[in-house]
């Protein structure tokens, strides 16, 4: 693949980062752009792609309405990305693609997060099951529709891998998306990842363990004083006490946060680099061969993030408001989906035509898997909207 000669990148990647020049390309041909290298035009379609500008009313943890300044998809995935641009400078690989992945990651997440993927895993399970991350794969590949010649955005083959295998190989039986890419593609689907995609991973982890303590704070789901029951919270917000003796609660978390980020990354900067000494990997290639994740926490750091996990899993995403908000998920989810199951036509037109072409009409694993598409894509207030439609009996009639 001819690529431009000029340089693309302001530091000197090392011999392990994936370079566009060696991309091993797309899965549908197509020339290359004059003066942007191939995992930069992926980031930029996903930029403009429609399911990225969706995740702004996506649910992180909280519903859209609760509040302006919970975090969002779209702004959890922003700050993603911000860690994963930080931690790929610092190793000397591929920014581009790195922040590709990051920026990719969660863009087949349903309305209602965590919440709305446990209803639609539910409805799906006799029809194949559902899986987020193998949706946002389906989003790339098939779902957006922005060119006549394919489906999908059609991205390099490193950017797919990213997405597929940011957290390990493929084991077991792939899902849905996999399998129709694989059956184009040779993914590797048994290979470790690119280090781009394991920063992108590792990115996720940091951002979300520390972003939503502080969404927790701001919806009173715990207190400061809470935070002490986790030992890494209580040495973070000791030391900064210790720094600045009569800091306003609001600032202590805001610090804590700051010095919880700056640590982890120093960490994962510390313990990946040393992984790299031992593994010593001369190629993207080496990478995928060596048999583990490279970049990682240190033992001592993933025993603390495990325990800020634990936390919030009992105190914040078990919460009894986020199960009351649960409930009428799943209302809204299983009534969606067992009404467009039952009667494809009440679908909006061009979704009617997928069901159509699709084979849907004779095969009710493929509707399902088109309704699935359909729920999936919704923002946190279309799914809410399209439930009153359907199911409010003086929606359009007052």
């Amino acid at each position: 693949m001819k690529q431009p000669s000029y340089n693309y990148c302001a530091l000197p990647l090392a011999s392990y980062a994936s370079k566009p020049e060696e991309t091993l390309g797309r899965v549908h041909k197509e020339p290359e752009s004059s003066h942007r290298m191939a995992f930069q035009r992926d980031h930029d379609r996903i930029i403009h792609s429609s399911a990225f500008r969706r995740l702004k009313y996506k649910t992180q943890v909280f519903v859209y309405h609760e509040g302006d300044h919970y975090r969002t998809r779209l702004t959890h995935t922003l700050e993603v990305a911000q860690i994963t641009r930080t931690l790929a400078r610092s190793l000397m690989v591929n920014e581009d693609l790195a922040e590709a992945v990051a920026l990719a990651h969660d863009m087949g997440h349903t309305p209602f997060a965590h919440m709305g993927e446990v209803c639609l895993r539910e409805m799906m399970e006799p029809y194949g099951g559902f899986e987020h991350n193998d949706q946002s794969l389906r989003v790339l590949t098939t779902l957006e529709r922005k060119y006549p010649e394919w489906n999908g955005l059609n991205l390099t083959w490193e950017t797919l891998e990213g997405v597929i295998k940011h957290n390990g190989p493929v084991e077991g039986e792939p899902q849905i998306a996999v399998r129709e890419l694989q059956a184009q593609v040779d993914m590797r689907l048994s290979t470790y990842a690119s280090l781009e995609a394991q920063v992108a991973a590792l990115s996720d982890d940091i951002a979300y363990n520390n972003h939503d303590f502080e969404d927790g704070i701001r919806a009173g789901l715990f207190s400061i004083s809470d935070l002490e029951d986790v030992p890494m919270l209580k040495r973070v917000m000791d030391m900064v006490r210790e720094h600045y003796p009569e800091i306003e609660d609001r600032y202590l978390i805001q610090e804590t946060k700051r010095e919880m980020i700056g640590l982890m990354v120093e960490d994962v900067l510390e313990q990946t680099k040393a992984n790299l000494e031992i593994i010593n990997p001369e190629s993207p290639e080496d990478v995928r061969m060596c048999g583990q994740q490279i970049v990682t926490f240190s033992s001592e750091m993933f025993e603390d993030v495990q325990k800020i996990r634990d936390f919030l899993f009992k105190r914040m995403y078990r919460h009894y408001s986020i199960n009351r908000i649960g409930l009428k998920v799943e209302r809204i989810i299983g009534d969606l989906f067992k009404a467009f199951h039952k009667n494809y036509q009440l679908l909006p037109d061009n979704w009617q035509r997928r069901v159509e072409e699709g084979g849907g009409l004779g095969n009710e694993q493929i509707k399902a898997r088109i309704v699935t598409d359909y729920i999936a894509g919704m923002t946190d207030r279309y799914a809410i909207r399209e439930h009153e439609r359907l199911f409010d009996l003086y929606w359009d009639l007052r």
